[in-house]
């Protein structure tokens, strides 16, 4: 076994599911805020497209719908997309419903009486939300936000059932072809390093907002 060659492509790999995995997080953090108001709106034409939303990409595998939006769509609509733009589409849309769950518990673990103190306070709905609302509103998520995205970096080798290269795809095919589990320790140790980060970072952020308790 060629171990140069081995960890060049797993890197390339690896660089291909942290693509998937930051280009998710970009995209569906903000979707998932809007996502999240219009799920606790009182206007039915509002809240029951986006509780239906919710409800199909939380009820459905990740990975049908990654075949969904690579397989089904030129059939249905005349559309192909690529491989990766796919794979992100599916990705986003599938986080972002999970996000918008956790934003909606969040917001409304937050007393009424803080929103009614800001009010007579002189506070705008806005300025109410982003500097009151939001900062607590962040500081009670970050546990359940912190297993979303370590789940997100495992949930990256799904995409390797619309062909694309990620991490456990390219280990698969060296297991496959050379009859040695050394691939398979390799990759482990990467998605162990990626999670590690990953929870270092949520570690450090919940420190940083302490003063809320």
């Amino acid at each position: 076994m060629n171990y140069q060659v081995l960890l060049s492509q797993m890197l390339e790999a690896t660089l291909m599911s942290l693509r998937i995995f930051f280009v998710t997080i970009i995209f569906s953090l903000p979707l998932a805020l809007l996502v999240a108001k219009g799920r606790m709106s009182k206007i039915k034409i509002i809240k029951l497209p986006v509780s239906l939303y919710i409800l199909l990409m939380r009820g459905t595998p990740l990975m049908l719908q990654l075949l969904f939006f690579f397989y089904a769509l030129k059939p249905i609509f005349g559309i192909q997309l690529e491989r990766v733009m796919a794979a992100e589409i599916a990705f986003i849309l599938n986080y972002a419903a999970y996000f918008a769950e956790i934003f909606r518990g969040g917001i409304e673990s937050i007393p009424s009486g803080q929103y009614e103190a800001a009010k007579v306070l002189g506070f705008t709905h806005r300025q109410t939300f982003f500097r009151i609302i939001l900062p607590q509103v962040i500081k009670h998520i970050i546990p359940p936000m912190g297993n979303e995205f370590i789940t997100l970096v495992k949930d990256t080798s799904l995409a390797q059932v619309i062909g694309i290269a990620e991490l456990l795809k390219v280990t698969s095919n060296w297991v496959s072809s050379s009859v040695n589990m050394t691939p398979l320790v390799i990759a482990g140790v990467f998605y162990l390093i990626m999670n590690g980060v990953v929870t270092r970072c949520f570690t450090v952020a919940e420190n940083k907002l302490s003063y809320y308790r």
